[in-house]
């Protein structure tokens, strides 16, 4: 057996009459099934030259034919290129012709778009629907079932994933069939997978979470799916009766706490709640354990790195950390200035080595050269500390990192303490040009509904929580945080909003 990530996944596959995924409709395909769709679909790509060194992009809504075009990549022995739906035609040609796929398939409405794109960077583009229909469908009907997945290293790319590019262009984070291989087996293990669990998949596939994270651990132990276009907080309590995971951004449990549906006994047949992509509350950690009687499981992993560390399925599972380094991985935390390694609970860079850590940007060598240690360390960006146990806490980005009147401010700390703030729902904190302090620090708040708290309020609670210079200058009230696809707050988008707050006299 080679490392390609098809075969440690689902080499055996094609007899395995269990069900892999369940559609919306209740119609269900076995992992024959989802065996037999991919060798058509690999055998098309074979059939138009797609193999190994080349790239086929995808920009399609979540379908079941979706998740086969992926493996059907992967058998090809090419490089699988997730994009996010929502990106415009502008984004989308950065991209194409960026990573140069020699397929891009997407939504039929995009079609003659992504064909002028397309026509570029000398590619080809199929359709494919959020019903799984179309011309790469049409176009593979009727091949054989049977294809013999393409042998790949280790060290062969299986992925590209661009970041979300929130500072600079994007870049294409280049993932390896041995990065993919070790996460996914790693966390089958540490997360106690097994044929008896069923996912409730109401996470898009475009990104590392929905995509390698809940599906290649779901396949990893053939285990079932249940497919859902998007989250519905009413659909996934109803589907809990008969599931045993749930993975989701901390949105969808904070949603799901509002619904007067939620208890332990809507809960009792679920085993695991699994959050990420975003940092979780200590307040929804332990509002859930209340209302459910369950923990949820919290992890921490990016882009560039898949899993990194985990909050532990047996033992203490501790509000505000990530957990421990999984198996194999190492993490240190760095000065960020010097690199020298810090003590225990000091904070300052997360950096991590081990089989899970990508092999650099595509097309950027001089920014990997960047990104990584002489030792191999790779540099998240993340700012974090380690306790005494092992046990790893985010503090927040580096970019993030407020410098206001040379002292240095932590935003998810005052973060903390503004959402424990009677009428608020929750904050974020950013730095913003400020003649006097270099940055001011500055919180953007929604309120719970009906809540009046003020801005005045809101000081006041801090002065006496917080050291001065911690201390936000001006509470902005607003309707939203804004959110990317995966609920990650878009802290740039709000620094941007704020830019010019300082510039005028604030009477």
């Amino acid at each position: 057996m080679t490392w390609n990530l098809y075969d440690r996944l689902l080499a055996s596959a094609g007899s395995d009459q269990s069900i892999s995924i369940e559609r919306e409709s209740g119609a269900t395909l076995t992992y024959a099934d989802l065996s037999a769709i991919s060798g058509r679909l690999a055998g098309f790509l074979a059939s138009i030259g797609v193999g190994p060194d080349h790239r086929v992009a995808a920009k399609v809504e979540k379908s079941v034919e979706a998740i086969a075009l992926y493996l059907a990549t992967l058998r090809a022995g090419a490089t699988y290129l997730p994009l996010n739906t929502a990106y415009t035609a502008a984004e989308t040609e950065y991209f194409v012709r960026d990573a140069q796929p020699t397929l891009i398939v997407c939504d039929p409405r995009e079609a003659a778009d992504l064909r002028a794109i397309a026509a570029k960077a000398g590619g080809r583009v199929e359709t494919l629907d959020q019903y799984g229909k179309g011309s790469l469908v049409d176009a593979a009907a009727g091949r054989p079932t049977n294809f013999d997945t393409v042998p790949r290293n280790k060290d062969d790319l299986a992925a590209i994933l661009y970041t979300s590019g929130t500072t600079g262009r994007s870049k294409g984070a280049m993932l390896t069939h041995g990065n993919l291989v070790s996460n996914a087996l790693t966390l089958v293990e540490q997360w106690r997978y097994s044929r008896n669990d069923v996912l409730i998949h109401a996470l898009p596939i475009y990104h590392i979470h929905g995509l390698f994270v809940a599906c290649n651990v779901t396949l990893a132990a053939r285990s079932r799916i249940l497919f859902m276009p998007k989250f519905d907080a009413e659909q996934i309590l109803a589907a809990m009766a008969r599931s045993t995971v749930l993975m989701g951004v901390p949105t969808f449990y904070v949603r799901l706490l509002q619904s007067p549906s939620l208890n332990a006994r809507t809960t009792a047949h679920m085993r695991l709640f699994v959050a990420g992509s975003a940092p979780l509350l200590a307040d929804t950690h332990r509002a859930w354990k209340e209302k459910t009687g369950h923990e949820i499981l919290e992890r921490y992993g990016m882009t560039e790195t898949g899993m990194i560390a985990s909050n532990p399925y047996e033992g203490a599972r501790i509000p505000g950390s990530v957990g421990r380094p999984l198996p194999a991985v190492e993490v240190r935390i760095t000065d960020p200035e010097t690199g020298n390694k810090l003590s225990t609970d000091e904070v300052g860079m997360i950096e991590v080595k081990g089989p899970n850590v990508f092999s650099g940007y595509w097309n950027m060598p001089e920014k990997t050269a960047a990104e990584f240690r002489a030792d191999g360390f790779f540099i998240t960006g993340d700012l974090g500390k380690l306790d005494r146990s092992s046990y790893l806490y985010i503090v927040g980005r580096g970019k993030d990192l407020i410098i206001t009147g040379g002292f240095n401010v932590y935003p998810k700390e005052i973060e903390a303490e503004i959402d424990a703030i009677p009428g608020v729902s929750e904050s974020a904190v950013v730095g913003v040009p400020h003649a006097d302090f270099g940055e001011g620090v500055t919180a953007a708040v929604v309120r719970t509904p009906g809540a009046t708290v003020d801005e005045r309020a809101i000081l006041d609670a801090l002065s006496g929580r917080l050291a001065k210079f911690k201390q936000p200058k001006r509470v902005i009230f607003v309707d939203t945080l804004p959110r990317n696809a995966m609920g990650k707050v878009q802290k740039n988008l709000l620094r941007e909003r704020f830019g010019n707050l300082y510039s005028i006299k604030v009477g």
